[in-house]
Order: structure tokens, then sequence, then C-alpha cells
């Protein structure tokens, strides 16, 4: 599919719009702005699978009733060191904090806590989480799955088994230090990249998606049924393929493994079987780890970290004038760069905030 041209909205007038949208769709104001921050908040790293696209999805959940706007967590069982805690299918962005902070608490007290998640919505860009425990001082582990959300084939298989299922690792430095963060899908692209590319983004690699009869393909239509309707709803039940895990037989491995520990640990589900073939609610469960280096008798914990980063970039670069990235840093770039510059839209996505902001009733940015 042929890349489309963008649109570059600046961050700030984009954030209001989007929280603007969540408001008028039902969302008490204080919860509106945190799911728009926090969708922001992808597509500012550079995640734009993860960002603003989201909301029409959102807010379609919202009617239908699968995601819950005002919710909180309930506590199935916890101790100083661990908690089971259920996300009640509300807003990932607002069961997150709730979870992580949990996490942080009883991390800062014990040393280091375990925190089981169920029953989340959609819990976003999962580096956000570590991001907010590592400004905390502390280092996190996050393993994610998606209840009822299988899109990904094992690898050797072509029928969907696994979710598209995170893998993120948050480490803070010193204070000026950006922090170290490892999150990615264990995909060999995020589904949302493959929304991305089903609007005019980038494509996705040539084999990214395996058709049922195991052709390797990028064709969008796999995942979400053919024909595409221009700025039209996505809706992954609708293909007959699926993704391919990273890393043949290791992206696979630890797929599986996430939806033992975030699905199954949890006491949430794993990805499938789906009932009747035909999939419902989906929510995230994720299983986090959280470690405060002072407990164990690494004080210096951030300055050896940020040692050691210097260190790895000073490798001579493979490619003559290119650089030695370490995990986190491209997404501290790109940041800045949004944040000064606007944040580009492909213009099927831009279209698609624009009819529901009208359909809502909200004032479309200038």
């Amino acid at each position: 599919m042929a890349e489309l041209a963008t649109h570059t909205v600046p961050a700030e007038a984009l954030e209001r719009f989007v929280a603007d949208i969540f408001a008028a769709a039902g969302c008490e104001r204080v919860e509106a702005d945190r799911i728009a921050f926090h969708l922001m908040g992808a597509n500012l790293t550079g995640h734009d699978s993860h960002g603003v696209i989201r909301t029409p999805r959102y807010v379609l959940w919202l009617q239908e009733g699968k995601v819950l706007a005002g919710q909180g967590l309930s506590i199935i069982t916890q101790s100083p060191t661990h908690a089971v805690v259920d996300g009640n299918y509300g807003f990932g962005q607002t069961i997150g904090p709730l979870a992580v902070d949990l996490g942080i608490d009883k991390a800062r007290k014990t040393g280091m806590a375990a925190i089981a998640l169920r029953r989340s919505g959609h819990i976003g860009r999962i580096g956000d989480w570590a991001e907010r425990a590592a400004a905390q001082g502390l280092l996190s582990i996050h393993f994610v799955n998606v209840a009822q959300g299988e899109l990904v084939a094992p690898y050797g298989g072509v029928d969907r088994r696994f979710s598209t299922n995170p893998i993120c690792i948050g480490v803070p430095t010193l204070g000026d230090e950006p922090m170290l963060l490892l999150d990615f899908a264990t995909s060999l692209v995020a589904e949302g990249k493959v929304l991305v590319a089903s609007n005019g983004g980038k494509p996705v690699p040539p084999d990214a998606l395996i058709s049922p009869d195991g052709v390797r393909s990028n064709n969008p239509e796999l995942l979400y049924g053919a024909p595409l309707v221009q700025s039209g709803p996505r809706d992954a039940a609708q293909g007959d393929g699926a993704l391919r895990a990273f890393g043949e037989h290791k992206g696979s491995g630890l797929a599986f493994m996430c939806e033992i520990l975030a699905g199954v640990l949890t006491g949430g589900e794993t990805s499938g079987p789906i009932p009747g073939g035909k999939r419902g609610r989906i929510s995230n469960g994720m299983f986090s780890l959280y470690l405060d280096p002072a407990h164990f008798g690494a004080r210096d914990f951030a300055e050896r970290a940020a040692d050691y980063a210097r260190y790895v970039k000073a490798s001579r670069p493979e490619i003559v004038g290119a650089e030695v990235l370490v995990p986190g840093e491209a997404e501290v770039r790109t940041r800045a760069t949004r944040l000064a510059h606007g944040v580009p839209l492909q213009a099927d996505t831009w279209a698609a905030l624009l009819a529901l902001g009208r359909e809502l009733g909200v004032s479309v940015p200038h």
C-alpha cells in the first residue's frame, strides 16, 4: 500500500482535541485528560501504533461497553511484596498508573514487589509504566498479554495463538541522563503498526504477516480482511491471516511465556481459545516486577548503569558517520523533535479523528 500524505499537528493542540473527544464520549474530564496524555506520549516517542490512532477504537469500545470509564483497582490478594489486582475493564491509562504506583510503594518498603494485573482495558505503551517506575528510582520488568487477543502465529504455525505480548524493562540512571528503556512486542511488528500501515503509513516488513496457506506478506488485509475502507474501522477478527513472531523460535518462546505470566499467573485469561471463535471483550494482563537497587546493596546503581551505557555507545559504528544507540535513546530524541515541530499523522488517521470529533460535537483544532 502506498504511503499517503501526512498532517503535522502541534502536540498540545492534538492532545487537547483527543481529551475533548473522550470527555464528549462520556469520560470524566480528569480521565479524558489522562487518556489523551498517555496516547500523546506514545506519539511523541515515535510509537504511533499506540498513540492517538487508537482513539476511534477506544471510543467504540466505550460505546459498546467493552471498556468502562471511571474504574479503579480491586485488590484480590496481597502481601508486603506482592498483589493480585483486577482492573475491572477500566481504561488502561487509568488502571496502569494505579497498578504501577502500588508496585512502587511496595518495592520502596521491601526492596522488591510483584504485581499481577488482570482485566485491564488496553494498557497502551508499556514504556509509560517503566518510565513511571524509573522516575522513582526503581527498575521494573513487565510482561503483557491480551485476553481474547489472538493475532500472532507461533513459530512453525499459521494459526493465531498469541497476542502481540510486549515485554518491557526500564532502568533508572542519573538525573540528566535518559533512563534506559527496552520496550518491544514479541510479534515481528505490533498490531498497531499494521493499523498505521493500513491507514497509509509506513509499510510493515514484507514477512511480518502470514496467510493461512503459509505465504508471508505485509498486506494489512490479512489481518483486517478485504477490502479496506479508507478511514474506516479496522477489526482484526475479520482477517484470516496472522502476525509472525520476531526472531523465529526465540520470539515465539517469549510470547508463549508472556501468556503464562500475564494471562495464567495473574488469574486472567490467555489470548485463546476464543469462545465460539468470535472475539468479544479483550483485556490486558500484566505481570510486573519492581526492584529498588538500594535494597540490593547497589547504591551507585544509576551511576554505574549510565557509565556502562556510555561505554556501549563508544563502540565504533558499523557505518561511518552513524551512531550506536542504547535502549530508549531514539524515543528521547523523537519526543524532543515532535514537541518542537509537531506530531505527524497519516491522512487517514487525521481524517478519522476529525470525523469522530464532528460526530461527538467537539471543536476541531485550528
